[in-house]
């Protein structure tokens, strides 16, 4: 198995197909949060065909329900399934997990598509306390900021580098 960053994510758009690159997304979004962006590509590449197995799924029909608030993970849905200004897209804080502590409880993605539906959990390993405890913290320095802004890339880095099955398990 190869890293995500070179998976494409194929949907369809009324039978039409779409095919989506990590690059079209981190485009999309803007440079403000690679990791966040990273989180939602790989996210849909480890649900995808779990929810439509053997085929893309109908993008317009694809719900979403996280507990992750970050800007670059609903931009990465949004591009991809058009789901936050189709309504399909919601952030519920009830969805985190308190019990897989402060720096996972947050990645929590459930999708459901035609009575399929599949919560994904974020494996340890790929978020680091100092990226959590720094992006928490407000206000920042511009120092802070600038280290910010690395620990997103390394962040997106390892996401993408891994296959997406170790990336993010059913919950």
């Amino acid at each position: 198995m190869s890293g995500t960053e070179s998976q494409p994510l194929d949907v369809l758009d009324q039978g039409q197909p779409l095919r989506f690159q990590v690059d079209d997304l981190m485009r999309y979004h803007g440079p403000l949060a690679p990791g966040g962006v990273a989180h939602g590509f790989t996210a849909m590449a480890r649900a995808f065909p779990l929810i439509s197995p053997g085929e893309p799924p109908e993008r317009r029909e694809i719900r979403l329900s996280t507990a992750f608030p970050g800007p670059g993970a609903r931009d990465a849905f949004e591009l991809v399934t058009r789901a936050v200004t189709e309504g399909r897209y919601l952030v519920d804080r009830g969805l985190e997990r308190a019990d897989r502590g402060r720096i996972l409880e947050r990645y929590v993605f459930r999708f459901d598509y035609r009575g399929n539906t599949v919560t994904l959990v974020l494996r340890d390993g790929y978020v680091t306390e100092e990226f959590i405890t720094l992006s928490r913290t407000d206000p920042r320095s511009a120092e802070q900021e600038r280290h910010l802004c690395v620990l997103k890339r390394e962040m997106a880095d390892r996401l993408l580098g891994a296959p997406v099955d170790q990336v993010y398990q059913p919950a």
